[in-house]
């Protein structure tokens, strides 16, 4: 194919995949923006649920800075959904978790003041920075006291002023050193301890008097709050972009496949236009070649009428001048090329005959005996033997046309074969197919094998006076019947045609 004939065909496939591998590229994009949709709205929902957990934390103040622990855990608790928020805590200043609902969230406090979203293959952990203890008061006048969240003991003895017990074998959150009066001074009015107040009154929210201010500080440091951390389940999230990812792959790989498609369609859209060309041309040329043969056939068989002619009166002149025999040497020859061209124009005539079979149940056995006796003239002249099965064999045929076949297949075989030589018809039935095989073998000297092929050729002999169209006969015989027919060798010695595809018939009623 030419560079210009191609041209066209390579625009169009480039087209067509370019425009496929296109819509690839697009769900990639779009796949990768519903991969960050996702992603944010999950972000998102982590956020509003830390605001949430602002929201109760602040719930849970009681005396302006305490709440507990018990009473906060239990309310985080109810954010917990098994699939959905894995785990709640709440952290202090040190990154120490003061408080916290499911299962235990594995990070460094590092971390998570680096990347305050982190990504791990099933959770989302999350740390919303609250540092309640810092944020001024509305007015901004003063600013507001902590948040500490503190168990129940501890939360009394602020509230009592009163140092808790000790627990034997435990240590406290505050401090157990007494307090020295000789190296305690009085404590002076701080952000974190309220101002000096009346005598008969107690201060809720400031340092306790049994307190040092050091111990205080330490108690707001570590039990502060100070960010809130959630971990919430991906699995949802990987599930929609699996989804997403599967529908947009199935999408691409059909359009993939569509491009595929219309380019095979329109390539053979392109060869049956061709082949259609073709057919017109070649119908066009078969309509010409048998109005020639029909042509040729009637020329040959108004030839014959001269020829039959020319011979009879070379016959009367070898008869009449039988005592010149030059001139009957004449007369003889030219007898015998006459019978030589009528015999050629005989075969000629019956290979330009249309083979239309008229299948029916013929019995090989039969037909093949027949043609044995008509050729008895020529085999009795070489002493030659004809072997046919003796028990009947019914294929679908048409007679006559088998008749031929065999006619000349014999004739081949006997004309090929030595005196005394042997020619076998059989026939082969193949279990389980409904078919059989015919084979004409003789014991001649056989076909080369690189004449197998070109034997059925019409005008190809391998007889110095052989016309070339017995075999093209039997050829154009078999195509008929839809049949094959093979040169073979044989063994020890000679030919062996095989006709396969042949199929068995039931006898006929």
């Amino acid at each position: 194919m030419t560079w210009p004939a191609a041209k066209p065909r390579l625009v169009v496939v480039i087209t067509l995949f370019g425009c496929a591998f296109a819509v690839c590229g697009w769900q990639f994009i779009e796949h990768r923006r519903i991969e960050q949709v996702a992603a944010a709205a999950l972000i998102n929902r982590g956020r509003d649920i830390t605001s949430t957990l602002g929201v109760v934390v602040r719930s849970q103040r009681r005396f302006g800075m305490l709440i507990s622990k018990e009473r906060t855990e239990a309310a985080i608790h109810d954010l917990i959904r098994p699939g959905e928020v894995e785990s709640v805590a709440i952290l202090g200043a040190t990154g120490e978790t003061i408080a916290s609902a499911g299962g235990p969230v594995e990070f460094t406090p590092d971390q998570l003041r680096e990347h305050a979203v982190s990504w791990r293959p099933h959770t989302l952990v999350l740390m919303n920075l609250m540092d309640l203890g810092v944020a001024s008061s509305e007015d901004g006048s003063r600013p507001r006291p902590p948040i500490v969240v503190v168990d129940e003991e501890l939360s009394r003895a602020f509230r009592g002023q009163r140092r808790p017990p000790e627990p034997t074998g435990s240590t406290s959150a505050v401090p157990a050193n007494p307090p020295d009066k000789a190296t305690d001074p009085a404590p002076t009015p701080t952000m974190d301890s309220p101002s000096p107040r009346p005598p008969g009154r107690r201060a809720p929210f400031g340092r306790p008097s049994w307190m040092k201010p050091e111990e205080y500080d330490a108690v707001i440091q570590k039990q502060g709050v100070h960010s809130l951390v959630v971990a919430l389940s991906t699995d949802e999230m990987h599930r929609i972009v699996r989804s997403d990812l599967l529908l947009r792959a199935l999408v691409s790989g059909l359009t993939v496949a569509a491009a595929a498609i219309s380019v095979l369609a329109w390539r053979n859209l392109a060869k049956t236009a061709d082949l259609q060309i073709r057919l017109i041309k070649a119908g066009e040329m078969n309509t010409h070649l048998k109005e020639m043969n029909l042509a040729a056939a009637g020329l040959a068989h108004e030839t014959r009428n001269p020829l039959n002619l020319i011979r009879g009166f070379a016959q009367m002149i070898a008869i009449e001048d039988a005592h010149n025999p030059k001139l009957k040497a004449h007369a003889s020859t030219i007898m015998e090329e006459a019978d030589r061209v009528t015999a050629q124009l005989n075969e000629f005539i019956n290979y330009s005959k249309p083979r239309e079979p008229q299948f029916s149940s013929v019995d090989v056995s039969r037909v093949g005996a027949d043609v044995a006796r008509t050729l008895l003239p020529d085999t009795e002249e070489k002493k030659v033997q004809i072997h046919t099965p003796d028990a009947p064999v019914f294929i679908e045929a048409d007679e006559q046309l088998l008749r031929q076949a065999l006619f000349n297949l014999f004739l081949n075989a006997v004309q090929s074969v030595e005196p005394n030589g042997h020619i076998y018809l059989s026939v082969s039935p193949i279990a389980g197919t409904g078919e059989t095989l015919l084979e004409v073998r003789d014991d001649g000297p056989g076909v080369a094998a690189a004449q197998r092929q070109a034997i059925f050729n019409p005008y190809v002999t391998m007889r110095p006076k052989g016309v070339g169209l017995g075999l093209a006969i039997v050829q154009q015989i078999v195509s008929a019947h839809r049949w094959i027919i093979t040169c073979e060798e044989n063994s020890p010695r000679g030919a062996a045609f095989r006709i396969s595809r042949v199929k068995l018939a039931p006898p006929p009623a």
